[in-house]
């Protein structure tokens, strides 16, 4: 891992599709995406950025010291966003390994970013992510990710599909994605060059894209995730969880 030297690059816009304005949205006195870039840099895994289009998020991040690179507002999605402001940031190629982690998770576990990035030692992966179990109620909730996948060993799958449908099919387990991506540079610079694909279109999933043009996704398995924010029920929710974690 070390010799990757990674990067995490934050995406966020202020004009979210499902839930306008969420980047900014309050959480326990602070914006949650202050919430998450603390989270990343707790993890020291290397420099930490949000790259957006929105100068007020922008303002946000570098009032508690951070590291704002803006974007233009036009990218399909969340990674196109980072390789725009990859090259900007890392002309010369220092940083052979890029985590993008979604402006929607404050509450990430703990060593959950090492655990995508773990995956890259493997060097036939080309981009890590993580998953946990999924709940009943995930089944048939769309903004619930499932994860259809092939077991490689306890702790780890390979991705095969990903989509909002409840699956795999039939009686058992499923799992559900957790937003963060741990690229080769190799893996994200092939990737935003290539045009979205029918699949990711259609599910609004961005790592479908990888997954039809040949590159592997390897999982590893958390024994929970952390709620990501789609609706203004999920950000009510979310303000609870921050609540019962920090008391006041």
């Amino acid at each position: 891992m070390q010799a990757l030297a990674p990067i995490v690059i934050i995406p966020a816009r202020l004009r979210s599709t499902r839930l306008p304005g969420k980047a900014l949205a309050d959480i326990d006195g602070r914006p949650m995406i202050v919430h998450v870039w603390e989270r990343a840099c707790a993890a020291a895994l290397g420099p930490v950025v949000v790259a957006t289009d929105s100068p007020e998020i922008a303002r946000a991040i570098e009032s508690v010291g951070g590291q704002a690179a803006l974007t233009r507002g036009a990218h399909a999605c969340g990674s196109d966003r980072i390789g725009e402001a990859l090259r900007a940031l890392d002309p010369k190629g220092r940083h052979g390994a890029v985590i993008n982690l979604q402006g929607d998770q404050p509450l990430l576990p703990d060593g959950a970013l090492e655990a995508a990035l773990a995956l890259l030692d493997d060097p036939a992966v080309d981009i890590g992510t993580l998953a946990c179990p999924a709940r009943a109620e995930d089944a048939g909730d769309p903004n619930a990710v499932k994860l259809v996948g092939a077991s490689l060993a306890p702790g780890r799958v390979r991705a095969l599909y990903f989509t909002r449908a409840p699956a795999p099919y039939g009686e058992g387990p499923r799992l559900k994605h957790i937003g963060v991506y741990a690229f080769r540079r190799a893996a994200l610079e092939r990737f935003v060059a290539l045009a979205p694909s029918a699949p990711e279109l259609r599910e609004r999933l961005e790592q479908l894209r990888a997954l039809e043009a040949g590159m592997r996704i390897d999982a590893a398995l958390l024994d929970k995730g952390a709620p990501s924010v789609d609706t203004e029920r999920d950000l009510t929710a979310l303000r609870a969880a921050a609540r019962e974690q920090d008391p006041k």
